[in-house]
């Protein structure tokens, strides 16, 4: 199996020892992507939707340096520090990925790297 590293400035630098996605076979796995502005390197300001919003810009950036689009991502991992928000980050999710959105889990978490409120990870499949 072959193995390669996606980059993209269009989503933040890895803050630690790991890739912003690595492909291997068939599937592409995008790691966590916090809310970081890619050229300023921090968390955006704006509250909750704004972060939200950043988040998935960044997690499709990665998705689509791989070749890919919303449609081939087949899962993904949301963490909040605040499961309160849930629908309003069902409603930001929906606009991104529409009537067939990728397997999903929502879960509360007590913190996020550099205090944002909200991550995501998953994973995309190749065509074909």
């Amino acid at each position: 199996m072959e193995k390669r590293t996606i980059t993209t400035d269009r989503a933040p630098a890895a803050i630690g020892p790991y890739s912003q996605a690595v492909a291997a076979g068939s599937l592409l796995f995008v790691s966590g992507q916090i809310p970081l502005d890619p050229v300023t390197g921090q968390v955006v300001d704006g509250g909750f939707a704004a972060q939200a919003r950043r988040v998935l810009d960044n997690f499709l950036a990665v998705v689509e340096a791989a070749g890919l689009t919303p449609e081939h991502v087949v899962r993904t991992t949301v963490y909040l520090t605040d499961l309160s928000r849930f629908q309003e980050f069902n409603a930001l999710y929906a606009e991104r990925f529409g009537s067939s959105p990728p397997a999903r889990a929502v879960v509360q978490v007590c913190a996020l790297p550099r205090g944002v409120e909200i991550e995501m990870d998953g994973i995309a499949a190749f065509p074909g």
